[in-house]
């Protein structure tokens, strides 16, 4: 991958992770209205500081991933909030999915372009 493709990718992925962190804290973006059950389960994330903890982890990869500090392993952490986030949204909110199906192609395409730092491990 061309590297200042791959520089514009990292980049975007930390900035779309960092902000969507920091909205967890700070609620400027209105999330809407959500069903029942997905309330409740965001609720229950929420009462357990699960929430709190996505956040951190997010702010955290997206300074990572902005600087390029441990990018490699920040994009393997964050893959699993990418996959859960489309699960999310596929089983309790599929009208809003758009965001996250645009997360979890991003954090594939970075993983992508860290594939050489993550040979030594699938050897």
């Amino acid at each position: 991958m061309n590297s200042k493709v791959f520089m514009v990718l990292r980049i975007l992925l930390g900035a779309f992770v960092l902000f969507f962190g920091l909205n967890k804290f700070f609620h400027f973006i209105d999330m809407g209205e959500m069903s029942e059950a997905a309330g409740n389960y965001f609720g229950a994330l929420t009462a357990t500081k699960t929430m709190t903890l996505v956040a951190i982890v997010e702010i955290i990869a997206g300074i990572g991933l902005i600087f390029n500090k441990f990018g490699a392993l920040l994009a393997l952490i964050l893959m699993s909030i990418s996959v859960c986030a489309v699960l999310f949204h596929a089983t309790l909110e599929p009208a809003t999915i758009a965001g996250s199906l645009i997360l979890l192609v991003l954090n594939i395409v970075v993983l992508y372009g860290y594939k050489d730092k993550y040979k030594s491990l699938l050897q």
